[in-house]
Formats: structure tokens, C-alpha cells, sequence
């Protein structure tokens, strides 16, 4: 049973997260017999094994602590780091968005850190498929580090490659290709390659430059419907009697997120029918170009 499953009482060897009155958290592995060390003193991991989720433990000096397996959500933002993670506001809307449902066959183009890859395999389920492919061996370690940690090491549902996903990718039909990578515009042919009729690419982009080039080029290529970009930012709220107030920080922009879908073989995508804005084209813009707007 993968971490994310589990419930009933907390075993020995499992994750869990500790949180105190002012909002400080910790994450610790079970251990019987071992103590963790706060600014109140220790905390005895067997006042912690057997019990349920949601319990309060004591410190040695009276610091008082809740206890619950972390939310996935929490596990990725503190999990070690190679690459730059997705956040969970992306990850969240490339599940969905994406449309990752169970039983998909899904391939990921750079693992990164790993938690992009925890979300899918979640939402794709024991009878889905998803290949990681990552060009960095040691983003790659870490990487499968983060996932065991979470579902284990025995999960068929999950392959890691390390090599670039346009010259070693194995899958010949896949229903969802996800691209965070620099140039994911270079992965135009294997999508319209790959991809079943009504499947999915979505690009995760970090700049307006690496946006637009991916655009047009699944524009220039005619095998996709018209892209579709945006971005989230998410801002918490403080919450006190009347005092109740956006909170001055706020998760801004991390990346932009592009989905289209793949035609039919035959079928070419509708064209735009309106037509470009004065300058959308002009002497600086060097990506492909939809027909009528040569210089």
C-alpha cells in the first residue's frame, strides 16, 4: 500500500508531518525507539507509532505538536531537490486540464525532482501507465528518491528513463504527453507522432518566449486544435474575527501551461478565423509563420 493509501493507525517507517500552535512544521520517518529534537525539547516517535492521525503529542518541555501524514501537496514543496519542482497550483491544473484520468497512458518529458511524477501516477492509477523521461542522470536519481519514498519501490505502473525523450521514448501510443522541458517546440513531431487521435500535449513554460515558439509551432504543424495557455497564481487569505484580509504573499508566476489536442489522421486543425494584430509577425519574431503573414 503506497504512502498516499495509507490510514489507520501510524506504523513504523512511515512519513509524517508535525505542526505546532505558530504554524512550524516538521517532517520525521518512524523509527521506534528514536527522538526528535525541537525547540521544546524531544519528541518520542513511539508516543507517535499506533496512534491515529490527528493526534496531539507533547514535548519534553511542554511543546505541544498535531500529527498527521502530509498531504501530498506538502510532501512535494519539502521534498530534496535536483531540478525546480512544478508546484501543486500547476500540477493541480495540469491534471486536470490535461484531463489525467485513470487507466491513461501518460509520458512525462523531464522528471526533474520527482513531483509533477507523483501526481500522475496518482491520477493515471494501477491501470495506467507513465513514462518519466529525464536527460540528467542525477535529476533522475533524485528524482525515483522522492517517489519510492512515497509509493514504494515496487510500482509497474512507473518506468524512469534517463535519456532525451525524442531519441529513447519506447511508448508508440500514449493518450497524454506532458513537456517540461527548455524547448518543448522540439517535441512537436513526436507528439503529432505519438499521441492517439484526441490526445493531449501540454507544455509547461517558464518564459513569453518559450510560450509563444511552442504556440506557433503546433500551429505551423496543422495536427492540433488551437492551443490554449494560461497561468495561476495563488494568494491565501488571513482569517481573525472582522480582520479578514488577503495575505501580503502570494504564490505568483511560476509557468505557463499549454494544452491541444491531436487530431485525426486527415483532418487538419480550423484555422484561426480572425485575423493577426498589426505587428504579431513583424521583423522580430522568429518562430514559424500561419500562411498570409510573410514579410
Amino acid at each position: 500500500m503506497t504512502t498516499w493509501m495509507r490510514s489507520g493507525p501510524f506504523v513504523e517507517g512511515e512519513w509524517v508531518r508535525l505542526s505546532d500552535a505558530k504554524g512550524r512544521k516538521h517532517n520525521i520517518r518512524l523509527e521506534a525507539g528514536r527522538e526528535f529534537s525541537t525547540k521544546k525539547g524531544q519528541l518520542r516517535h513511539d508516543d507517535i507509532i499506533g496512534e491515529p492521525e490527528g493526534i496531539i503529542v507533547t514535548s519534553t518541555l511542554e511543546g505541544q505538536y498535531q500529527v498527521f501524514r502530509p498531504l501530498l501537496s506538502e510532501y512535494v514543496v519539502s521534498m530534496p531537490r535536483g531540478a525546480a519542482i512544478i508546484y501543486p497550483k500547476d500540477a493541480a491544473h495540469i491534471v486536470t486540464m490535461a484531463d489525467i484520468y485513470p487507466g491513461a497512458r501518460v509520458v512525462e518529458a523531464g522528471a526533474g525532482s520527482g513531483s509533477l511524477t507523483a501526481y500522475l501516477l496518482r491520477a493515471v492509477g494501477p491501470d495506467g501507465h507513465l513514462g518519466s523521461y529525464e536527460i540528467r542522470e542525477e535529476f533522475a536519481e533524485t528524482a525515483r528518491r522522492n517517489v519510492e519514498q512515497l509509493v514504494g519501490t515496487d510500482h509497474p505502473e512507473w518506468t524512469l528513463t534517463v535519456g532525451d525523450v525524442r531519441e529513447v521514448m519506447a511508448e508508440s501510443e500514449i493518450d497524454r504527453l506532458v513537456l517540461d522541458m527548455v524547448d518543448p517546440w522540439s517535441c512537436v513531431p513526436l507528439a503529432a507522432e505519438r499521441l492517439v487521435p484526441g490526445g493531449i500535449v501540454c507544455a509547461y513554460v517558464a518564459t513569453t518566449t518559450q510560450l509563444s515558439r511552442f504556440v506557433e509551432t503546433l500551429r505551423a504543424e496543422g495536427g492540433f486544435t488551437e492551443p490554449h495557455a494560461w497561468e495561476t497564481m495563488q494568494r491565501s487569505w488571513h482569517l481573525e474575527g472582522l480582520a479578514v484580509r488577503p495575505d501580503h504573499k502570494m504564490v505568483g508566476h511560476t509557468a505557463f501551461l499549454v494544452t491541444a489536442r491531436r487530431m485525426a489522421p486527415g483532418h487538419p486543425a480550423l484555422e484561426k478565423t480572425r485575423r493577426p494584430a498589426p505587428g504579431a509577425y513583424g521583423p522580430d519574431y522568429t518562430g514559424p509563420r500561419p500562411a498570409g503573414t510573410e514579410l
